[in-house]
This record gives structure tokens, C-alpha cells and sequence, in this order.
């Protein structure tokens, strides 16, 4: 009997009939849902050539879209480079045996994980701005990357943190039965197979950091969906500018998605994976 079977009943003939059938439905309805927007958009004249011709000049691009974008990949990459680097640190400090460590980077992943990342720009705006920290040029883009960078380096870290204990109990051992203490054991075998086993996750949470990127629009930061905004107050196209914003988000998304799964795959090659179970259910050791 499967795993599968163990923990749920199979679905019988009528069951996968009705199953079926609730899907022929769902479909309808999400496509009847579909074309009830899209020709209340081309009542409204949001299909005119002249709300779209914009996007094929020069002007629109040079003068809004390209800025915005170059600050939404900056503010992405600053944040997820510090994330990355923190991440892996409040990890091996939760981790590690010593206490007062371990309670520092508690408090730091229960704090951050907990408010809005919204709300720590805002704060930090404001902070910035009153201590004369940046310059009214660069306050914004600090304070959107604070935002991020605190938020997401606490879930990393758990991230990080679960992915090694998942980890079979004998790559542990093993470290240490060849000299290596808890510290060099967790920092040269552990750390670097959750790395890989929770590549997926990390990536996913990688795109939440290009995404919330735009929460910077609250702050008055550079960023693409606030260049798309001023650009449709000025070409009177709004709904199309949403359609091509949402297209280059999904294409930079779908690129980090596709690099993920070509590191992946290098990796695994390689033999940096944890082991896979055997037959007999315990865990292989990894190459």
C-alpha cells in the first residue's frame, strides 16, 4: 500500500466523475469571468490602438518604464544580496550553542517576520529623513531596501534553519566523527546541503523581494510601478500600462524561476543534495 493510500482514501469512479465535473465548471466560469472583462475593457476603448501605440515609441521607455525598472532591479538586488548574506548568518546564529546568539537572532526573525514590510519603510522613511541620514535623493531607495532586507533576511533564516533540519541525522555525525566541532559541521556540511534542498523556497522568496519592491511607490521611490503610474497620468492608458507592468514582472520572475532550476539541476549533478530515502526506508548518504 502507498504513502498516499495510508494517509487518504483514493477517489472512487463517481468521486472522479464529480471531481471532473466541478473542474468543466470552474472552467467555464473563470473563462466566462475572462471575456465579461475583457469586452468591458473594449467598451470602455481600452483596446484602441491609439491607448497602445505609445509603447512602441522611444519616449515613453527612455523617459518612464527603463527608470523605473532600473530602480525596481536596484532596490531588488541590494535587498536580496544583504538578505543573502544575513540570512545565512541569523541561521548559524539560531543554530549555533551559544545563547546569547541564539536569543539575538530569536528576536530578531520573530520581530521582523511579524510587521509588515510596508510599515518599515515607512518608519524607516521617516527615520532617515528626520536624522538627516541620506540624502532626500537616496532616503527613499534606503528605506524601501531596509524594508525588505529586514523582513526577508528573518525568513531566510527560517528557511535556512528548516532545511537543515531535515537534513539526515548521519551528515551531522559524520562531520563530527571526522574531527569537525558543531560549528564546522553545521557551516561546511549542513548549511550548504539546505542551500540546496531549499533552493525552490529561497528562489520563491526571492521573487517576494522583486515584487515588494513596488511598496516603495508609498514612499516616493523610482521604482516601475510608480514611473507606470506617472506614465499613464500622462498618455491616459492606465489599464494598458498595468497589462505591460504585470508582463515585465512576470518575465523577470519567470527568468530568476528558470535560473533556479538550472542551479538546481548543476547541483544535483554534482552530488550536493542531501540523500534520497532507499527501499528500506532509511536515508542514502549523499556522493
Amino acid at each position: 500500500m502507498s504513502e498516499a493510500n495510508v494517509l487518504f482514501d483514493a477517489p472512487g469512479p463517481k468521486a472522479r466523475a464529480r471531481y471532473r465535473i466541478l473542474t468543466v465548471i470552474g472552467a467555464v466560469l473563470a473563462l466566462a469571468i475572462a471575456v465579461l472583462i475583457i469586452r468591458t475593457l473594449a467598451d470602455k476603448g481600452q483596446f484602441e490602438a491609439a491607448k497602445w501605440k505609445p509603447f512602441l515609441t522611444a519616449e515613453l521607455w527612455d523617459a518612464y518604464l527603463l527608470p523605473g525598472l532600473l530602480g525596481t532591479l536596484k532596490a531588488a538586488a541590494l535587498a536580496i544580496v544583504i538578505s543573502c548574506v544575513l540570512g545565512p548568518l541569523l541561521a548559524l546564529a539560531r543554530m549555533s550553542g551559544i545563547r546569547w546568539l541564539q536569543a539575538i537572532a530569536t528576536v530578531w526573525v520573530e520581530i521582523f517576520r511579524a510587521i509588515p514590510v510596508l510599515l518599515m519603510m515607512i518608519f524607516f522613511f521617516g527615520v532617515y529623513a528626520y536624522n538627516g541620514v541620506f540624502t532626500a535623493e537616496v532616503n527613499p531607495l534606503a528605506a524601501t531596501v531596509t524594508g525588505l532586507v529586514l523582513y526577508n533576511s528573518a525568513v531566510l533564516c527560517e528557511v535556512l534553519r528548516s532545511g537543515v533540519d531535515q537534513l539526515p541525522r548521519g551528515q551531522r555525525e559524520a562531520g563530527l566523527s571526522i574531527g569537525l566541532s558543531e560549528g564546522q559541521a553545521l557551516r561546511t556540511i549542513l548549511l550548504p546541503q539546505a542551500v540546496t534542498a531549499m533552493l525552490p523556497t529561497l528562489v520563491s522568496q526571492l521573487v517576494v523581494i522583486l515584487k515588494d519592491t513596488a511598496l516603495g511607490y508609498n514612499i516616493t521611490y523610482l521604482e516601475l510601478l510608480n514611473a507606470g503610474n506617472t506614465a499613464a497620468s500622462n498618455y491616459s492608458n492606465l489599464v494598458p500600462m498595468i497589462f505591460v507592468i504585470a508582463l515585465i514582472f512576470i518575465l523577470i520572475n519567470y527568468s530568476l524561476t528558470k535560473l533556479a532550476e538550472y542551479l538546481e539541476r548543476r547541483l544535483k549533478r554534482r552530488g550536493h543534495t542531501a540523500g534520497a530515502p532507499t527501499a528500506e526506508g532509511a536515508v542514502a548518504e549523499p556522493t
